[in-house]
């Protein structure tokens, strides 16, 4: 009786789980400035994840700025314009960068401040660019284009990627989540000889064995469709 106790523990424990990283997926929860600094395994996700939507949407926040430094702006305003016109997470980013040239930190400083905040690196790219430019009097319009240009070339390869190993992302999924389809289809089908085995201790480290077997395939498929671009 008590190694079924533990069991339907372990089972409704996994269930709530997935359903809280499931909720946390679907409700979008975006992550606050600071957050980064995290060493859980949600926060680390949670920064990944903000920091791909702040890499999104960098090449038009460049263009932003372009067409600001075109139009006779300097880039201060330039910085405003995107804090005016951004979206999240790039509009938040940009703002604390102004709130902290407001209060006295030197522009530089703050500009590779937010480049370590945010770890993002066609942000340093940018930083770099902007320093160089700013030191050496280059046009800092054309520099922001070519940056722009990179990154958008850059992205369509990693969606290519994407798009090439979406088969072996969906062979994950459909073999880790067979078993459990299995499994609940004969509990349904034959329960009075699913439910004493999975209430057995045999039952109980079979089911374990699986869930360990299911993890380090969809380990190994993850190392092998992941490819850095």
């Amino acid at each position: 009786m008590t190694t079924a106790v533990l069991f339907w523990c372990a089972v409704a424990f996994a269930a709530l789980s997935a359903g809280g990283l499931a909720w946390l997926a679907a409700t979008h929860i975006k992550v606050k400035s600071g957050w980064q600094t995290g060493n859980g395994p949600v926060a680390r996700w949670l920064d990944a994840r903000r920091r791909a939507r702040f890499n999104d949407q960098l090449p038009e926040a460049l263009g932003t700025m372009s067409n600001a430094l075109r139009a006779g702006f300097s880039l201060s305003q330039a910085f405003d314009s995107v804090v005016e016109q951004g979206e999240k997470p790039m509009c938040e980013e940009f703002a604390i960068f102004q709130s902290q040239v407001r209060i006295g930190m030197g522009f530089e400083e703050a500009l590779e401040a937010m480049s370590q905040r945010v770890g993002s690196d066609d942000l340093s790219l940018v930083t770099t660019a902007i320093l160089v430019s700013r030191r050496t009097g280059g046009n800092v319009t054309e520099v922001f284009d070519k940056i722009s240009d990179t990154i958008r070339a850059r992205m369509k390869v990693e969606r290519k990627v994407r798009t090439l190993t979406a088969q072996g992302r969906m062979q994950g999924i459909v073999v880790s989540a067979m078993p459990l389809i299995l499994g609940t289809i004969m509990v349904i089908i034959k329960p009075k000889m699913m439910i004493p085995f999975l209430c057995s201790t045999t039952g109980a480290l079979a089911v374990l064995g699986v869930a360990v077997l299911i993890a380090l395939g969809w380990l190994m498929i993850s190392k092998i469709i992941k490819i850095d671009v």
